[in-house]
């Protein structure tokens, strides 16, 4: 029987009690072994060098009294030094750049939205753009380049997280292009890349709908349809640690045809209804097609009403699928596709319900997100801190990586 490496498994120990101390606040060593059932030597000696590090601080509250003595020692609390470390997270969508820079507690510092029409754009356009947005937010931050440990940017598509190749994405008109490499030499800083639907799961994880929850799907309904798989607080990867791609699930018609998911929900599909539409086409240039898509819908359109009743539907049978294969007990919706309201989101619930196992229609509560581009971004700052942390988890599997402290992180 082969045993667990021993550098494996004190990278996700470490993990585990950063994560345990960012999501308590403050936290004493003995409730730490409480939350993660390591033992008292194992947290002892974690958190001492993580003192060390000066990546937590212990702080003492009051006394333990011994019975009978009067005598004591201070309660000890830990927490993360915030100042340990900050990092910038970006999300590129088709209808503009968010940043935000957070500290090491993943509270943000400075924020920045700029609405442009960031897709279709040469690399080398893009690149400058995203680089005149850290550096602005930055700034606006009251720090330099510098200070910043790492960058993570978050965009649509099929990414490559170890690589940061993005392999397709609605952003690029190329494929496989390399775009931390571009953007991290221009910065140079340490640059990561990740989809934005699991962006935004890590967002919904650390700060937004499932604080409380550990496994969860998210289904990002913008700029295409990614998935975002939570299991036991860590995001699965497919091979090469690459991001899922919901829009290529295949879908049997009554007539025996199939149909790819992105092909009957995707932006593509919805819009197509309203092709002769010059103020429609105007809102798409502008990045707000679905707004407008809605109030053309209650004008009367009704090419646009059927197209997104059928995305809705789809999408209800897609998320009816994923619920009979991870049974989890959260789905979350989020994306900019949301603005259609009642009118996505009535067809789809009423596909769920007739399309889910009757035994597990119970046990998965759909949530509608519709947080703005803020969360999606502190979402990417949160992959940026959590390769921080050390989180050791590759793709289907643990994957181990080479660990490096926070002093070494910016070299």
């Amino acid at each position: 029987m082969k045993t667990a490496d021993p550098e494996l498994m004190r990278a996700i120990n470490r993990f585990h009690v950063l994560d345990t101390i960012r999501r308590a606040g403050a936290i004493s060593r003995v409730e730490i072994g409480e939350y993660t059932q390591l033992s008292a030597t194992t947290i002892s000696a974690i958190t001492g060098a993580l003192i060390e590090d000066e990546l937590i601080t212990p702080h003492h509250e009051g006394d333990l009294r011994s019975s009978g003595t009067g005598r004591g020692r201070p309660r000890v609390k830990l927490t993360l030094n915030a100042g340990a470390a900050r990092v910038v997270g970006a999300k590129i969508a088709t209808n503009g750049l968010a940043f935000v820079v957070s500290d090491f507690e993943g509270q943000p510092l400075a924020e920045l939205k700029l609405p442009l029409r960031a897709d279709r754009l040469a690399l080398a356009v893009l690149a400058d753009l995203v680089e005149d947005g850290v550096r602005r937010c930055v700034h606006d931050a009251g720090l330099t380049l510098g200070e910043i440990n790492s960058v993570a940017l978050a965009l649509p598509g099929v990414i490559e997280h170890g690589s940061g190749r993005v392999r397709s994405s609605p952003i690029f008109r190329d494929t496989d292009v390399q775009l931390t490499e571009t953007i991290g030499q221009r910065l140079g800083v340490p640059t990561i890349a990740e989809s934005d639907a699991n962006a935004v799961a890590l967002g919904e994880h650390w700060f937004g709908r499932a604080r409380d929850c550990d496994d969860f799907l998210v289904v990002a309904v913008e700029n295409g349809l990614g998935l975002a798989v939570m299991h036991g607080g860590q995001l699965f990867r497919g091979a090469r640690e690459l991001s899922l791609d919901l829009g290529q699930m295949m879908l049997g018609g009554q007539d025996g045809s199939y149909h790819r998911l992105l092909d009957l929900a995707g932006d593509d599909a919805i819009l197509c209804g309203g092709q002769g539409d010059i103020r429609l086409r105007e809102a798409v240039h502008l990045g707000r097609p679905m707004t407008h898509v809605r109030r053309l819908i209650e004008q009367g359109n009704p090419d646009l009403a059927q197209a997104v009743h059928r995305a809705g539907e789809a999408l209800g049978i897609a998320i009816a699928n994923l619920v009979g294969l991870f049974a989890p007990p959260r789905v979350i919706l989020a994306g900019a596709n949301l603005a259609l309201g009642p009118h996505l989101l009535d067809p789809l619930r009423t596909s769920f319900d007739r399309s889910v196992t009757p035994s597990l229609r119970e046990i998965s509560e759909i949530i509608i997100d519709e947080a703005g581009d803020e969360l999606w971004a502190r979402g990417a700052a949160a992959v940026a801190l959590g390769e921080l942390y050390g989180s050791p988890w590759g793709s289907t599997g643990p994957a181990l990586r080479t660990m490096t402290g926070l002093a070494r992180a910016g070299e």
